[in-house]
């Protein structure tokens, strides 16, 4: 069995509210085993057979869309990918001191990366600072620039992605990593 943590795109904004049972109701209902969400209902925690992820994403977004009539984007990690990357350490050398370190999941690695980076986010001092395949990494330094990166990067990749704060996958690891 493989464990998975679904990162789920946009649930619970935009007017769109969806309790924490409802989700592991639906996930439990797609013959996945041990479902949690963590923190928010935005990341659920699960193990299943399937080994190819683009049929697990696939399934969930389908049961999503059917339970709550808007698309749900998802972004599947393994919590061996959620440990790659707090071992690589990417915030390395960062000030930490009133900073938050953000990862950006996309659902692929583009084929090309059309960002110099270190980037500054126009009229803020957020910083897109590395990227990795399907990673892009983001520092910012409070007065709500936390929502910056995720929108900027969409708008520049021309794809959906998510944005979780580094100390919630370190989180999501201890608690639910072998």
């Amino acid at each position: 069995m493989a464990r998975f943590v679904g990162f789920l795109r946009g649930i619970n904004v935009g007017g769109h509210t969806v309790k924490k049972e409802k989700l592991q109701e639906a996930f439990t209902a797609l013959g996945f085993q041990n479902v949690a969400t963590y923190k928010q209902s935005g990341n659920v925690i699960f193990e299943t057979s399937i080994a190819n992820t683009e049929e697990v994403t696939a399934k969930i977004m389908e049961k999503l869309a059917g339970m709550l009539g808007y698309q749900v984007d998802v972004l599947l990690r393994t919590i061996q990918q959620l440990k790659n990357i707090i071992d690589s350490e990417p915030f390395k050398g960062q000030n930490k001191e009133g900073t938050s370190f953000l990862v950006t999941m996309l659902p692929k690695a583009p084929a090309t990366f059309p960002l110099q980076l270190p980037l500054t986010i126009p009229k803020s001092t957020a910083q897109i600072i590395a990227f990795t395949g399907t990673e892009v990494f983001s520092v910012t330094h409070g007065g709500g620039e936390g929502a910056l990166p995720n929108p900027f990067i969409e708008s520049k990749l021309k794809i959906k992605s998510t944005t979780r704060n580094l100390n919630i996958i370190r989180e999501i690891v201890e608690k639910f990593g072998d």
